[in-house]
């Protein structure tokens, strides 16, 4: 009875375009990081990049959790929409913590399963952005939104195995004669995988969402 009601009752839009909004920065940030990544005098200004499209994120995410307790009627259950937004916010979170290590470590020079990482990092930012747009429509766009889930799924296994031929890779090479280089590459690399993990939790709240209403 009362999702029948619910169906009736006119529903807040503005929810779809914070989601679509936020998913903007995911990209922007993500390109920004891959930017990072491949070293040189200009990463000091794309790690301000990140932290600059991060704090944005922040406000959206801020935006939305207000919405949620100002709004009758939200598009789906409270709780999946703060479990959405905070997967997503949690993904550019990781993008910064990234970045905040490389200044703070004054890297310009990254090793090419960073790199990689990086491109992985952007492929998911892109498929997250083509995936929320259409929850407007999920019934719809069933068959979409799983097949991009399971992308990202597959992306999140590719990070894992980079990982770690990345992490043994720093250990042969200059990890072997430099210890504090290792533990920084080490430390940029959890990072960075941790950056797919995030992105994963958000195809698998979008996951949820999907189960819920079909």
């Amino acid at each position: 009875m009362l999702n029948w009601f619910q169906a009736l009752m006119p529903k807040d839009g503005r929810f779809f375009d914070l989601f679509e909004n936020h998913a903007a920065t995911l990209t922007a940030g993500a390109r920004s990081l891959q930017a990072l990544l491949q070293g040189g005098p200009e990463t000091p200004n794309h790690c301000a990049e990140v932290a600059r499209h991060e704090g944005v994120a922040d406000e959206i995410t801020r935006e939305v959790m207000l919405a949620v307790r100002r709004t009758f009627i939200t598009p789906f259950d409270r709780a999946d929409i703060i479990d959405l937004i905070t997967s997503m916010d949690d993904a550019i979170d990781q993008m910064h913590k990234t970045a905040k290590v490389t200044a703070l470590f004054e890297q310009r020079e990254f090793q090419p399963h960073m790199r990689e990482l990086g491109d992985i990092i952007v492929k998911t930012a892109d498929l997250t952005a083509e995936a929320v747009p259409l929850l407007r429509s999920m019934r719809a766009n069933a068959g979409r939104l799983n097949s991009l889930t399971e992308q990202v799924t597959r992306l999140e296994e590719e990070s894992d195995q980079l990982y770690d031929k990345g992490v043994a890779a720093l250990y042969r090479g200059p990890g072997r004669a430099d210890p504090m280089a290792y533990i920084v590459g080490a430390d940029i690399y959890d990072h960075l995988e941790k950056v797919v993990d995030r992105f994963e939790d958000v195809a698998n709240r979008i996951s949820g969402v999907l189960i819920e209403h079909l």
